[in-house]
């Protein structure tokens, strides 16, 4: 079996990262003629491979994709999960034509829900990334034990290279409140927390119903992410561009080199309507863009990135536009074993991020 390096020297992977970031600093008209050309490209390209193609429709990144598309004269279908998304985001989605899809379905047949996949599986916080190292941490197996190793130690054994200090490694905060699964095989002494941790959510919820679709419809995906949104996603975009045609992996982010200011100056041009969970796009005295409410949407109950946002944070909004939703999950959306009732709240308590109320005051 090839080690990491030995991958990435045969995908050229560092080329192609530095090419990347060369376009990342591209002015705003030449990267809008990028993603017109890349666009373009991947329908020709579907045409060639006998696939049909339609754009995955979430917040206003992706909305802005559908009407950039429909702009140049590309008129794919849209789907969305929407049920998942702010009131305002669905009304978008429908004066659009988005298809509406349902969430994946169980064993019984039902359609998962957030509060039985945060049950079954554990919260998602921090970051999908993050949330997927944890995981696995609590999920110990014979087959991810040199991963589990890497997670803690940064150390990746013959597969990644024998390389050490990688970025495999939690960082050493979240080591300190998620590593203790790990104890006794490393010799450590971190906490273990009182609530599970899961990225599978998105997938649930997300992920697996637009893939299903896909197949169903010989279908492949635009999606409107951006690498300077950071992440695993960063390192994805730049390692494979804006068109990639993997093994298993077939899709196009024509946004890929935009940053956030692109992305609203292209929103203000193309008139896109703007759920009202956003505000407005508008424009500070020093030119920058912004909306003036949410700058990131998701589910109601998703966490990643809670811990880097100022308040009034995503809860407190929710907290402000539907009391009744914040209540139950804050308090109320999972039992312990013992039938005591928690939430969000003590997920937020453990990594220090503040949600009561009272500690609110003055913001």
């Amino acid at each position: 079996m090839k080690s990491v390096i030995e991958r990435m020297q045969e995908e050229n992977t560092a080329e192609n990262i530095e090419l990347f970031r060369q376009y990342m600093l591209l002015p705003y008209e030449a990267k809008k003629n990028h993603a017109e050309v890349r666009a373009r490209e991947f329908v020709n390209d579907c045409a060639r491979e006998g696939l049909n193609y339609h754009v995955s429709v979430g917040g206003l990144d992706s909305i802005t994709l559908l009407l950039f598309l429909r702009s140049i004269g590309i008129d794919a279908p849209a789907i969305s999960v929407s049920g998942l998304e702010d009131i305002s985001i669905q009304r978008v989605h429908k004066q659009l034509g988005v298809e509406r899809l349902q969430p994946a379905k169980r064993e019984d047949g039902r359609p998962w829900g957030k509060a039985q996949i945060i049950q079954e599986f554990g919260f998602p916080v921090l970051s999908k990334e993050i949330a997927s190292k944890i995981e696995l941490l609590q999920n110990p197996s014979e087959k991810n034990a040199t991963v589990r190793h890497a997670i803690i130690t940064g150390e990746t054994g013959e597969y990644g290279g024998f390389r050490t200090g990688t970025r495999m490694q939690l960082a050493q905060k979240w080591l300190e409140l998620f590593g203790g699964y790990e104890n006794e095989n490393e010799g450590v002494n971190y906490k273990i927390p009182p609530f599970k941790v899961s990225s599978k959510c998105c997938y649930y919820l997300k992920e697996k119903p637009a893939d299903d679709w896909a197949k169903a419809h010989n279908s492949v995906p635009f999606l409107g992410l951006m690498a300077s949104e950071g992440g695993r996603r960063q390192k994805s975009l730049m390692m494979h561009g804006c068109n990639y045609w993997g093994k298993t992996t077939i899709r196009s982010c024509p946004f890929a080199i935009f940053d956030r200011q692109d992305l609203l100056r292209l929103a203000l041009e193309l008139d896109v309507p703007v759920p009202e969970i956003y505000g407005e796009i508008v424009r500070d005295p020093d030119g920058t863009l912004r909306t003036t409410k949410a700058q990131r949407t998701g589910c109601s109950m998703c966490g990643f990135g809670i811990h880097l946002e100022k308040r009034p944070h995503r809860f407190d909004r929710l907290r402000e536009s539907n009391p009744k939703e914040w209540e139950y999950w804050m308090l109320h959306c999972c039992k312990d074993a013992d039938g005591t009732e928690y939430g969000w709240g003590r997920v937020l308590d453990y990594i220090g991020v503040e949600w009561r109320q009272e500690m609110l005051d003055g913001f």
